[in-house]
């Protein structure tokens, strides 16, 4: 049990977050399967990014780090592509390397078994749609989740249709991997709405960094990826915006401020939604010019006078993974707030929705779950017990209540490691400097 720090004055802080989870892990995969080395700067080091190094690096490609990592800041990469080969996997609870790497393991010569596994949490997320896909696209697969087998020699490509309402990973683990493909990979996604567009948008630049032909239909419901190489190249790793919420949550809670050094100008991150979500809620956002020579721009966040947030009614769909971070704003806040379209996060790391419910309720809040999200009402909340549910975004979401409220134990805080090695010491670092401030 971690006791979240609380704050009673204005916090006044400055937090460097490393590297993007979502473009490390996708710049890994394309790298593995380049025509030449890739070096990724500002590369991610966190156990979803080591599970996808060590998964790559088991088929075949070698990655190695220029430096060691030491717990808050990123690191260097460097990955040179090798013959691929039959192998195990280890996915952890990691829904990049359960959904990105089965494809990269139906390239692999015949006669090439890959087996996958996973934690005992990531056999209950859903990943039958892209191994159906597979089989469509003519490789053979063994089982309809974790654990199964991939084996090699199969991966003739074509058009493939399938239901990705339940992650947009789905999408993106297909596309990766299509230049490898013989005739490359044509998605159609059908079914209802695509939750985490941003994410596939992301897909989609960074293969065409890597020089491959991506075409996108009008509907933004079909995407087509030729097959070709893919050329190795430098990816500089943008910080993890997501990560960063949190932190800029802190700022609205306590009314104080807290500047994120290096947010980018234009990124396809969902986290970038968040200057907008503070914003409508009563914060103060602006870009400010960065004191560092490797940035352009950071992001200060002002919150109105603490106890004064207001409520918020939003479409998460696109942005589901800062749900957590909202709920708890929305559970501090003065006026009730209403987040829809994020029935999909029922399939994330946990039931999202049904864990945040009873954990807002159990610190006597006034939570209801919706059939497509949360219903979040203003309520007096008081101390308590935390739970995690092995989800680093729902420990992150007790950290942010803690600072408010008196008493809150989050359990599992470790669990942050999945995408942000040493949240806790960063979290108490800002709630210490604040006070020595």
């Amino acid at each position: 049990m971690w006791p979240a720090p609380q704050v009673t004055g204005q916090l006044r802080w400055t937090q460097r977050v490393p590297g993007s989870k979502s473009m490390t892990n996708r710049a890994l995969v394309l790298a593995a399967l380049a025509d030449g080395p890739s070096q990724l700067i500002g590369a991610l080091c966190s156990r979803d990014t080591d599970l996808m190094a060590a998964a790559l690096s088991g088929l075949g490609a070698k990655i190695r780090g220029s430096e060691q990592y030491t717990g808050s800041d990123s690191t260097t990469l460097s990955v040179e592509p090798g013959q691929l080969h039959g192998g195990t996997v280890d996915c952890g609870l990691a829904g990049t390397v359960m959904r990105f790497v089965p494809p990269v393991a139906a390239t692999t010569p015949a006669g090439c078994h890959i087996v996958f596994d996973g934690d005992a949490q990531a056999r209950r997320r859903p990943m039958r749609e892209i191994l159906q896909a597979l089989r469509a696209l003519g490789v053979a697969v063994d089982g309809a989740g974790l654990p199964c087998t991939v084996h090699g020699g199969g991966a003739r490509g074509g058009k493939v249709t399938i239901d990705a309402s339940g992650s947009s990973q789905f999408v993106s683990g297909l596309l990766l991997s299509a230049p490898r493909f013989t005739e490359g990979i044509q998605v159609h996604h059908q079914g209802p709405q695509l939750p985490s567009v941003p994410h596939i948008d992301m897909t989609v630049s960074m293969l065409r960094a890597a020089g491959a032909d991506v075409k996108v239909a009008a509907d933004g419901h079909t995407w087509r990826v030729a097959p070709g190489k893919l050329q190795g190249r430098t990816w500089v790793i943008e910080p993890d915006l997501s990560n960063a919420a949190p932190f800029l949550a802190a700022a609205a809670v306590s009314g104080g401020t807290v500047l994120v050094v290096g947010w980018p100008r234009s990124t396809d991150q969902p986290g970038d939604r968040m200057r907008e979500i503070l914003a409508a809620m009563g914060a103060q956002v602006r870009f400010v010019r960065s004191d560092d020579p490797d940035h352009d721009q950071d992001l200060s966040v002002t919150g109105p006078e603490a106890g004064t947030l207001t409520g918020i009614d939003i479409n998460m769909r696109d942005i589901g993974e800062l749900a957590p971070t909202v709920s708890a704003l929305a559970a501090l806040a003065t006026t009730p707030s209403r987040l829809t379209g994020i029935a999909h996060l029922r399939g994330h790391e946990t039931d999202r929705l049904k864990a945040l419910s009873c954990e807002l309720t159990g610190l006597g809040g006034n939570c209801v779950e919706t059939p497509d999200g949360l219903e979040i009402e203003p309520a007096a909340l008081h101390g308590g017990v935390w739970h995690s549910y092995a989800d680093h975004r729902m420990a992150t979401a007790g950290a942010i209540l803690g600072l408010r409220v008196g008493g809150v134990f989050v359990e599992d805080i470790q669990t942050t490691a999945k995408t942000l090695p040493g949240f806790q010491l960063m979290w108490q670092a800002m709630v210490d400097g604040t006070a020595r401030g």
